[in-house]
C-alpha cells in the first residue's frame, strides 16, 4: 500500500518539478570555462551567455556568470553564485518596435532550483538617448543584491511608453 501511495505520488511530482525547472529563461550560451574541477558531475563553470533585447532589435547583452557543477550542478538542483557581469552592444543596425516603458525585465535567468533568479533590466534614459541594463539577483546578500551594469547609446531611437 505504501509504496503504491509513494508511486502515485512520485508520478505527480515530476511534471511540477520539470515545470518548476522550466520557469526561468536562458540566454543562449556562447562558451564557458571550467573553474574547478568535480570527481562527480560536471566541473564548476563561468557561462557567457547572448540575450538579444526583445524591443530593441540590433542590441545583444552578454552575460557571464558561475554555473555550479557536481552532482546537484548535473541534475538541477544546485544553487549558483550571484556574481553576474553584463555587457551591452550594439550586433546590427538598431530598430525601436514600440515606444519602451521606462523600465521593464527583459530576462530572468534561473540561478537556483526554485527561487533565486538572476534579472535583466531595460531602464531608458531619454534625454541622453541611452537605453542601460542592469543584471542583478533577486536573493539578497547583506542588505543589497550583487549587480552590474552596461549602457548603449541609441541617440534620437529612443521613445518612452
Amino acid at each position: 500500500m505504501v509504496r503504491k501511495t509513494f508511486v502515485s505520488f512520485k508520478k505527480k511530482l515530476i511534471p511540477v518539478v520539470l515545470l518548476l525547472a522550466a520557469v526561468g529563461t536562458q540566454g543562449e550560451e556562447i562558451g564557458a570555462v571550467n573553474t574547478s574541477w568535480k570527481v562527480l558531475g560536471p566541473d564548476n563553470k563561468v557561462v557567457v551567455e547572448a540575450i538579444d533585447d526583445p524591443l530593441v532589435h540590433g542590441v545583444t547583452c552578454y552575460i557571464s556568470r558561475a554555473k555550479t557543477g557536481g552532482l546537484s550542478g548535473a541534475v538541477g538542483i544546485a544553487e549558483d553564485k550571484t556574481e553576474v557581469s553584463i555587457a551591452c552592444v550594439k550586433t546590427g543596425e538598431v530598430s525601436v518596435k514600440a515606444p519602451l516603458p521606462r523600465q521593464e525585465d527583459i530576462a530572468k535567468l534561473s540561478a537556483s532550483f526554485l527561487i533565486k533568479k538572476i534579472h535583466v533590466v531595460r531602464m531608458v534614459d531619454r534625454a541622453r538617448g541611452v537605453v542601460t541594463y542592469l543584471t542583478y539577483s533577486d536573493k539578497l546578500i547583506d542588505g543589497s543584491p550583487k549587480n552590474s551594469l552596461s549602457a548603449v547609446v541609441l541617440g534620437p531611437l529612443v521613445t518612452v511608453k
